[in-house]
């Protein structure tokens, strides 16, 4: 029988798993509507933006309990945190509406913001959010230079998936011994 620490930390598993798996689909989604509709897309990043920060406070919040952490202090820095890279999207669009950037241009700008603060925040609740972050860059890079680029992003985010999942079997296969 498993002991309370390994069933929460399987649980833990499930869910930062869970969430990864959710974000990559998200930001593949992301991709395509910037790719067809770069209007659609500022709005879709900025959702983004929201949904990310929750995720990550989820995150940390479940760290939280099994931690001697404030919430309160985790609450303070990642509201910061978001809040800042809010406030940088609608830079980009505020130079997008000025004709400084095409709207192709400020999306792929925005996917870098995103990628940037989501791999940053990764190093407050752990790696798999910080992969995130690693997909985002690579799918604004690889969108910005092949036409074709949705199949080779699902691909890579495949892999991210399988390899998060092998590495924490390993993790766990490591403990046991």
């Amino acid at each position: 029988m498993l002991e309370d620490t390994e069933i929460t930390a399987k649980r833990r598993f499930y869910v930062e798993e869970a969430i990864l798996i959710l974000l990559l689909v998200l930001s593949l989604i992301g991709v395509r509507i910037t790719d067809y509709s770069p209007v659609d897309g500022y709005g879709y990043w900025m959702i983004m933006v929201f949904v990310f920060a929750l995720f990550a406070i989820t995150i940390a919040w479940l760290q939280s309990k099994h931690r001697i952490t404030d919430f309160k202090k985790i609450l303070r820095e990642q509201s910061i945190h978001w809040l800042t890279s809010l406030l940088m999207v609608e830079g980009i669009f505020s130079l997008q509406r000025s004709e400084h950037l095409t709207q192709a241009n400020a999306g792929i700008v925005i996917m870098m913001i995103l990628a940037q603060s989501t791999i940053l925040d990764g190093l407050r609740v752990g790696w798999r959010f910080s992969l995130v972050g690693i997909f985002l860059g690579a799918s604004a890079i690889i969108a910005a230079n092949t036409q074709h680029f949705f199949w080779i992003e699902l691909i890579i985010a495949i892999f991210i998936v399988i390899v998060t999942i092998l590495i924490e079997f390993w993790l766990e296969k490591r403990a046991q011994e």
